[in-house]
């Protein structure tokens, strides 16, 4: 078994511009002079992180996969890994250091404004993730999977997900609530594939106006694509 990778070392530093935008404030006020003390000090304690490890899959059935003897139970998994040998599995973080802080404001403005710190905080560690893996291993293009996006592969998913991973909280300070969330809260967790063929989770989800899409979602691809076939 391949051992697990940490990246911990990750360089981060606010885009205070964007943040300006994203939150309406304007310059030259007082709101724009707290935001900036407040990316001052956040650049300093800020500690995103991630971890992977490269595994071998072990075997494939109709609805699922076992990867290096830890199974996933998804009917779309299976179908997007069909031809891939290997995946990376993998968890990153905008870090503890930055959530314990949030947690400390008082203000639910600043609050506010640390949540969307700590998403640019959890970039800088998903764009490190993928240039690390990319300068290591070359595996050409990539789609993700994580626990949680569809009802085909729940939040309980992430249990063996992380027993995969060894102990995420003593590595990287990422730990799962009794419900599968992870704290931080603005952490990502997922297992990455070769693919020949681009996807994304949205693709599947017909959930409308989301914040948080990546792709179309198209109606007719389950069907064509996912669905079981009948015996």
């Amino acid at each position: 078994m391949e051992p697990v990778i940490v990246l911990d070392n990750i360089p981060f530093q606010a885009d205070i511009e964007a943040l300006m935008k994203q939150m309406h404030v304007q310059p030259d006020t007082s709101d724009a002079e707290d935001m900036q003390k407040m990316v001052a000090e956040v650049e300093r304690i800020a500690r995103p992180k991630a971890m992977y490890a490269l595994r071998f899959i072990d075997s494939k059935d109709d609805d699922g996969v076992v990867v290096e003897g830890t199974r996933f139970s998804s009917r779309v998994l299976r179908v997007n890994l069909d031809k891939a040998e290997r995946v990376f599995l993998y968890i990153a973080t905008c870090g503890r250091e930055l959530d314990d802080w949030a947690h400390t404001l008082d203000d639910p403005l600043h609050q506010f404004w640390a949540e969307a710190i700590k998403i640019q905080a959890l970039g800088a560690a998903s764009r490190m993730l993928t240039q690390h893996l990319t300068d290591t291993y070359q595996p050409g293009k990539t789609s993700d999977m994580n626990p949680g996006s569809l009802a085909d592969w729940p939040l309980r998913e992430q249990r063996p997900l992380f027993r995969s991973l060894g102990d995420p909280f003593a590595t990287i300070g990422v730990e799962l609530t009794a419900s599968c969330l992870m704290v931080p809260n603005k952490s990502v967790s997922g297992i990455r594939f070769p693919t020949e063929e681009s996807f994304a989770s949205c693709m599947l989800c017909p959930r409308p106006e989301c914040p948080n899409r990546r792709a179309p979602h198209d109606p007719v691809l389950f069907e064509q694509k996912y669905r079981k076939q009948a015996e």
